[in-house]
């Protein structure tokens, strides 16, 4: 049986009675530092602590602990370097994006919008009824007619759904049942920078953080040694095409830090500019001279506080590993040969499309969050038949190879593909009509796209339009749904996710109100 306590001693709560503070005042007034009377107490207090009270009172802490380790770990600080605190809003189905643009926009009635009653129109004026004054773009608003143009490709139906695909289009055919088809998009914008910026910034106006950005700002890193977010632009070979200008504007960080803009990864020898050493200088030195350089942005940081300047260190960093992962990245040679089979010999040309999405792949599989692809060619104002011919066989196996890739490497269900354009193309022909050639204007009010993996749903065929592909009659999705559907993928609330500038907290998404498509998503 245990004695009395010592009126010294702690209570189980670890309070001290008012006659041990009383003689811990005297003790200190009157003894030597290290005699007082409290001393011995002390001693067998921390005992006393050691053997009983420590336990009982960590009991939860320890507890809690066990259980975190039981837990699936959401976010781990040793793959996910930045992002914001509090993201993701939810359990994400994406961690990584592959977004393919196809720069000029190719015409919806000849690749997913399948409009058979259009070919006893040919020739006909487009009805005043269905344009309803329209706005026109400036190459089409002086014609005095605007004649039907059907198309002159073969569509059949696919899949389990049996949603309608072209003849041009015989790989992403085989894959309907792994994509989800969205018929109905629709935009404000009419001309190709405008409608390329927004889709990727949410604004008209250049200036915004694009979407790969944001999601980086959001989410951080899952890579020490490459960038989070990462370009390619991919070459077209098809003289007659039309090309449209891609700036550096398009994969800004706007007024975001410039440490979330977009990395151009070229083709060739040299991917990524200035970042290997100059001719005569080993590595050794480089990393002094970078130590150095560290140092005095650190004192420049201390004394002027410009977040840029923390920037401009990490991007030097990041430079100086990128000397040795981007050579790896690069070097396809050990690659199998059942990959070649599925990009197709295109795969083989530098900087063709089909190399470009085996590329993507090789950086989304390094943990790169955010790969933008472009691909131009696509504006067909004229010539359309030879032009859209050779511009779908350059992309259509090099999509289909690229989704059985990642899906094939266990990949696809945590990465999001895109294919998608600025805007979509007129009924009615530009220029001259025969029935051997013709062309196509600007369509800003209904086109087509496909999503796949990152827990979207395949086999769906989302939205309808009129029978002259010109009006969307069912299930409209706006750019700002389109953007509001990719971050929920990577478990992002758009309408909690901004950024404080300029007194306004701005969103991808815009002040108006978007959606969440949710009937393409599993």
């Amino acid at each position: 049986m245990k004695g009395p306590r010592s009126i010294l001693l702690p209570d189980e709560d670890g309070h001290y009675s008012r006659e041990t503070l009383r003689l811990d005042r005297e003790s200190l007034r009157h003894a030597a530092p290290g005699r007082h009377a409290i001393d011995p107490i002390a001693r067998e207090m921390a005992t006393e602590e050691t053997r009983r009270r420590f336990f009982s009172r960590t009991a939860q802490g320890i507890g809690a602990l066990a259980l975190a380790s039981l837990l699936p770990k959401a976010r781990s600080a040793e793959t996910v370097v930045g992002g914001i605190a509090g993201l993701p809003h939810f359990a994400p189905k994406a961690k990584r994006c592959i977004y393919l643009h196809l720069v000029g926009a190719p015409p919806q009635m000849e690749t997913f919008d399948y409009k058979p009653k259009m070919e006893a129109m040919f020739n006909q004026d487009l009805p005043e009824s269905i344009r309803n004054g329209q706005r026109l773009t400036t190459m089409t608003s002086g014609q005095t007619r605007f004649p039907i143009a059907p198309s002159q490709f073969k569509f059949a139906q696919y899949g389990k759904n049996g949603a309608w695909v072209s003849e041009l289009l015989p790989y992403t055919a085989r894959m309907v049942d792994d994509i989800s088809i969205v018929r109905s998009m629709y935009t404000e914008a009419i001309n190709h920078e405008p409608g390329i910026t927004f889709f990727q910034t949410g604004q008209q106006v250049a200036g915004r953080p694009c979407i790969g950005s944001w999601i980086s700002y959001g989410l951080g890193s899952m890579n020490q040694n490459l960038p989070t977010f990462v370009v390619l632009q991919a070459k077209h070979f098809n003289p007659k095409a039309n090309v449209q200008a891609i700036s550096a504007r398009m994969w800004s960080a706007g007024f975001l830090s410039g440490e979330y803009s977009g990395v151009s990864l070229r083709s060739g020898a040299d991917p990524v500019l200035f970042i290997n050493n100059p001719d005569g200088v080993p590595t050794e030195v480089r990393r002094r001279m970078l130590d150095s350089l560290s140092a005095m942005n650190k004192l420049e940081l201390e004394k002027l506080g410009d977040p840029e300047t923390r920037t401009r260190i990490a991007q030097y960093e990041m430079a100086f590993r990128m000397q040795a992962s981007v050579p790896e990245l690069t070097d396809t040679s050990k690659e199998p040969e059942s990959t070649w089979k599925l990009y197709g010999d295109d795969a083989h040309v530098p900087a063709s499309f089909a190399q470009t999405c085996l590329m993507a792949r090789r950086l989304a599989e390094r943990g790169v969050r955010f790969v933008q692809v472009y691909h131009r060619g696509w504006d067909v104002h004229g010539d359309l038949p030879e032009v859209l011919t050779t511009q779908c066989k350059e992309m259509d196996q090099a999509c289909w190879g690229l989704v059985q890739d990642l899906k094939q490497r266990g990949m696809l269900d945590d990465t999001l593909v895109i294919l998608a354009a600025e805007f979509g193309r007129t009924i009615y022909c530009q220029g001259k009509l025969t029935k051997e050639n013709y062309g196509r204007d600007h369509h800003p009010r209904c086109f087509s796209l496909w999503m796949a993996g990152g827990g979207i749903k395949g086999g769906v065929v989302h939205g309808e339009t009129d029978d002259f592909s010109y009006n969307v009659i069912k299930d409209p999705v706006h750019v700002r749904d389109f953007q509001a559907t990719i971050l929920h993928q990577f478990g992002i609330d758009h309408e909690r996710f901004s950024y404080r500038y300029q007194g306004l907290d701005v969103k991808l998404v815009g002040q108006e109100k978007a959606n969440v498509v949710k009937a393409i998503l599993t």
